[in-house]
């Protein structure tokens, strides 16, 4: 505080006590009495909390979503409520930079989800789902790397975070429905087939990674501790590729333009993981996925198209020989300003997964050591469905309601007969809001 307005302030606490003030009095008041006054000052701003400090900017952002589930699974039918899925659910984000020199910066992330109850871990049996990382009290952090980043040469980042590879084919979708309608099991990946074996099957594994993270068409879809490099954008194309241990990594490419009324935006990925270890004690020497996604949208009728599609090559010694699934999975629709609260999607999905289905054949007994891992190669999992969102620019959110048909064909138990799998269906009802 300057101190002529401190000698203000004074004198205007004398004069309304009654004082009288003289200019040699007046000018007694320097030294001490500001002195002692501006070093309380500097004690209080030190115990201020600030949006970052002198050298580091601190921005802080997130969302909040939830969804309500009403779901069938062909035996029992039911309601949840919950998040919508670790990498994908309630999260705060804490971002920081520093310019270095000019073309310079430094920086980090620091994001932390919030999960109440996570759709991936949801089951039947377990209608409040603990956060997948296992974090306490469903906080866990998804996101902690710290970057150096040139203009001109590009940018590296060291830590946990996302590889180069994760969710590289979804993220080309803009048509504003990518978080209620995407080729990741987010809302079921838990929930057993019903079935009429001794096969416990998963729907997330109906379509399985074979332990590399994800489900469906999302395999290596799990934040890592990597370090990880992204060039600058050239013509709208860029390229990325990470290493983390033990061991994986990848490449990726990506472009995004805009021409004669048409956006369009196009990425793919490959990565290879080994020396893992499968849950089941397995160990997974050898797997590569390649990914791909497409998307085209006319700007002024707002009709758009997405394709997405992931194969995944395994070498699982002493588990299964080896193995290859394909998952394809396609959105169209329409997204138009119907209201002044914001545009309107709608959307029609469909998804298809060939020789991917995974699960555990118990053989009719409670006994763990007896449980056998089964590869179903001839699977066939179909999802298809449709939704609305509703964007409300406003409040920065969106609502949708949505449906989904899931059905498997081609189940194996470890004979090699024939396991039938009940068909499922929910109707998903959910919000996000942005921060």
């Amino acid at each position: 505080m300057k101190k002529h307005n401190l000698y203000a302030l004074v004198a205007v606490g004398l004069l309304a006590s009654g004082m009288t003030v003289s200019s040699a009095s007046a000018a007694d008041l320097g030294g001490n009495c500001c002195a002692d006054l501006e070093e309380r000052i500097a004690e209080l701003e030190a115990t201020t909390a600030r949006k970052g400090n002198r050298k580091v900017s601190l921005t802080v952002s997130g969302w909040v979503g939830q969804q309500i589930s009403f779901w069938d699974d062909g035996v029992e039918s039911n309601a949840y409520v919950h998040d919508l899925g670790s990498t994908l659910g309630s999260h705060v984000k804490f971002t920081g930079s520093a310019q270095i020199s000019p073309g310079w910066s430094a920086g980090y992330v620091l994001q932390i989800e919030a999960i109440g109850s996570d759709s991936l871990t949801t089951s039947q049996n377990t209608p409040r789902g603990p956060a997948v990382f296992g974090g306490t009290g469903g906080t866990q952090v998804l996101q902690s790397y710290w970057f150096v980043k040139s203009d001109t040469l590009g940018k590296v980042s060291v830590g946990l975070q996302s590889q180069a590879s994760d969710n590289t084919a979804i993220l080309v979708d803009g048509s504003g429905s990518l978080v209620p309608a995407n080729w990741v099991a987010f809302d079921v990946n838990g929930f057993a087939v019903r079935n009429t074996g001794n096969l416990a099957q998963s729907w997330g594994n109906a379509q399985s990674c074979i332990g590399m993270g994800g489900a469906w068409g999302d395999c290596n879809g799990l934040t890592q501790n990597v370090v990880r490099y992204d060039s600058p954008t050239f013509g709208g194309f860029s390229v990325s590729a990470s290493w983390g241990a033990d061991d994986m990594w990848d490449v990726a490419a990506r472009y995004a333009g805009e021409f004669s009324g048409f956006k369009l935006a196009a990425a793919a990925a490959y990565n290879e993981v080994s020396d893992q270890q499968y849950n089941f004690g397995a160990n997974l020497p050898d797997q590569q996925y390649f990914q791909a996604g497409l998307f085209l949208m006319h700007v002024p009728t707002g009709l758009f198209g997405l394709v997405n599609y992931g194969q995944l090559d395994t070498d699982v010694t002493g588990v299964v020989a080896a193995n290859e699934a394909e998952t394809w999975y396609g959105k169209i629709g329409l997204r138009s300003r119907l209201s002044a609260l914001g545009h309107t999607v709608f959307y029609g999905e469909y998804l298809n997964g060939d020789g991917g289905a995974s699960g555990v054949d118990t053989l009719g007994t409670a006994a763990v050591a007896d449980d056998v891992f089964v590869q179903s190669f001839n699977s066939e999992l179909t999802v298809w469905g449709g939704g609305i969102v509703q964007e409300i620019d406003a409040a920065a959110m969106s609502v949708w309601v949505k449906y989904r048909h899931l059905s498997i064909d081609g189940l194996v138990d470890s004979t090699g007969a024939a396991v039938g799998g009940d068909d499922f269906q929910y109707v998903g009802v959910g919000g996000l809001i942005n921060f």
